[in-house]
């Protein structure tokens, strides 16, 4: 993976992410970004599922944010840009995109910040291994 560059996961709308509106439940989004960041990780080479089995290292949730620019609706074909945005001591922070394929349009951005905590919840510093990837991802 380039340094610096985004990572994309595409992702179809289902009919279940859809609310009476026929969009989006705005929630989704916050899994899709989710979704993002697990791959972000496994291009990266790393497994944060041997993160957390492995090394009882987490990287908890701590804020999140999302701006809505447009609709999705079911069945849409959609990337997830992820990129990373900070990683220093026991904060990361990642950044995202949501982009309809079929014509290119900003649907939504945000962002997540997060905490490394141990399997006790506690805060502890990212194990080094994972701490010298993540800083080579930064520009």
């Amino acid at each position: 993976m380039k340094r610096g560059s985004g990572v994309e996961a595409r992702v179809r709308v289902r009919y279940a992410e859809t609310d009476q509106m026929g969009v989006v439940y705005h929630a989704n989004y916050l899994v899709w970004f989710e979704v993002g960041r697990v791959e972000f990780i496994r291009r990266m080479g790393l497994s944060y599922k041997q993160m957390e089995q492995e090394d009882g290292c987490m990287i908890a949730v701590v804020e999140a944010t999302a701006r809505y620019k447009a609709p999705a609706r079911y069945d849409d074909e959609l990337v997830v840009e992820t990129r990373l945005e900070s990683a220093r001591g026991v904060m990361i922070r990642f950044g995202y995109k949501v982009v309809r394929v079929s014509d290119g349009l900003l649907l939504c951005e945000g962002e997540t910040v997060h905490v490394v905590v141990g399997k006790d919840m506690k805060v502890r510093r990212l194990p080094e291994k994972y701490a010298e990837r993540f800083a080579a991802q930064l520009i």
